[in-house]
């Protein structure tokens, strides 16, 4: 006992070495969690009903991150009873296997967005990106209403599909070849909120 207590004094004045040690547990600790996980169906399959983004929502969740809206909204809805009336069935990894990188997080100053495709229309979402209060009057949201004006990134849609698919999104070669007509025409508006409109309707319709 007394050179336990010897040895663990010497840890505890010593912070180097007691850098090490921790950071040895914790390697070891995160090795054990997510190792399993690599072997996991569940995490890397997706569920029924899920399809990679089209050119152009993949075009609109480009502008979703540029535009920092993930700073505010996050799209994981955990299951607990409070989320789950509030927003839809709680998230699940089978979701989220073509997104890269993927949007979950705890981050709330505006409300989780993994069940809004669909909530709202086309319309409503234009109103809403052009001036939030028009239809929230107590939204602290930002307007952005140029987004009306900048056209949908064509050039980059095929380059950015043929990284999406190394990453293991099956893109075929015809789609990403159509990539670019889809765009034609396009606002980073449009392509935002297709994104939006495409957004938890594979699992909200498998629990309809």
């Amino acid at each position: 006992m007394a050179a336990f207590k010897f040895n663990h004094e010497v840890i505890e004045k010593n912070a180097g070495l007691m850098i090490v040690l921790v950071a040895i547990v914790v390697s070891i600790a995160g090795f054990v969690q997510l190792v399993p996980l690599f072997f996991d169906k569940t995490t890397t399959q997706p569920i029924p009903g899920i399809k990679p983004y089209t050119a152009l929502q993949l075009e609109g969740r480009d502008v979703y991150l540029a535009e920092g809206c993930y700073l505010c909204h996050s799209q994981m809805i955990r299951p607990l009873r409070a989320e789950v009336e509030r927003y839809g069935h709680y998230s699940v990894a089978g979701e989220s296997v073509y997104d890269h990188p993927f949007q979950w997080g705890s981050k709330r100053t505006g409300p989780d967005l993994a069940r809004v495709g669909g909530r709202y229309s086309d319309e409503w979402q234009r109103i809403h990106l052009r001036q939030p209060r028009d239809l929230v009057p107590e939204s602290i949201m930002p307007a952005y209403p140029w987004l009306q004006h900048e056209p949908a990134e064509a050039g980059l849609i095929q380059a950015k599909m043929r990284a999406m698919r190394t990453l293991g999104v099956p893109y075929t070669e015809a789609e990403i070849t159509a990539a670019p007509k889809e765009l034609e025409g396009k606002t980073k508006e449009d392509a935002l909120i297709a994104y939006l409109q495409g957004l938890g309707l594979a699992l909200s319709n498998i629990h309809q």
